[in-house]
């Protein structure tokens, strides 16, 4: 049996510090057993995920989900077991789902840059005037149609007599067409 005061993935063990009933606490829903779990065992959780992440502000990230998931799961928690390696777990996972989701998602600060300079409302409003004025007139009165008139892409093709994919399509078409055009202002 372990009666040392840490195991062996560095968090604090069982033995010293969460006794059989606060843990039982814990899994029954007791906010001060979580409150003190929390509390305890926080820093090592945090260390675990900054080694994972290597940022302190997705470390907290994933530490801060971690607790979450834990309290949510508090019942299926067994408290026969120590509580550090469940813990450890279930930050790991966190740690790897923060990753997965800045990787998908690049930081808003890289894309600061590339905002151009404030313009008017108006300026705005004859750019795009301007650019759909220069569209294809199918694909011209497929937006007309759906962002003036604020009609669906199901009404347009009844209105327009033609199937709802020529319809899609042309929107495609439009949209990729209106990008270029207000690219070029």
């Amino acid at each position: 049996m372990n009666t040392s005061t840490e195991s062996r993935h560095g968090l604090p063990g069982r033995p010293s510090y969460c006794r059989r009933g606060m843990l039982e606490r814990f899994r029954a829903g007791d906010e001060a057993a979580f409150a003190e779990i929390g509390a305890r065992y926080r820093p090592a959780l945090f260390r675990t995920a900054l080694t994972l992440l290597g940022d302190a502000h997705l470390a907290e990230e994933a530490v801060q989900d971690a607790l979450l998931r834990a309290w949510r799961n508090a019942s299926s928690f067994d408290s026969d077991r120590e509580i550090a390696p469940w813990l450890y777990q279930i930050v790991r996972r966190c740690a790897f789902s923060v990753h997965r989701r800045v990787s998908r998602h690049p930081a808003t600060v890289e894309l600061l840059d590339t905002i151009p300079e404030p313009t008017t409302d108006s300026d705005v409003l004859d750019s795009v005037r301007h650019a759909v004025q220069n569209l294809e007139p199918d694909h011209r009165r497929v937006v007309e149609l759906m962002y003036f008139e604020g009609l669906t892409q199901q009404e347009v093709a009844d209105q327009l007599r033609v199937p709802i994919g020529t319809v899609k399509s042309r929107a495609s078409r439009a949209h990729d067409r209106l990008g270029e055009l207000l690219a070029q202002r």
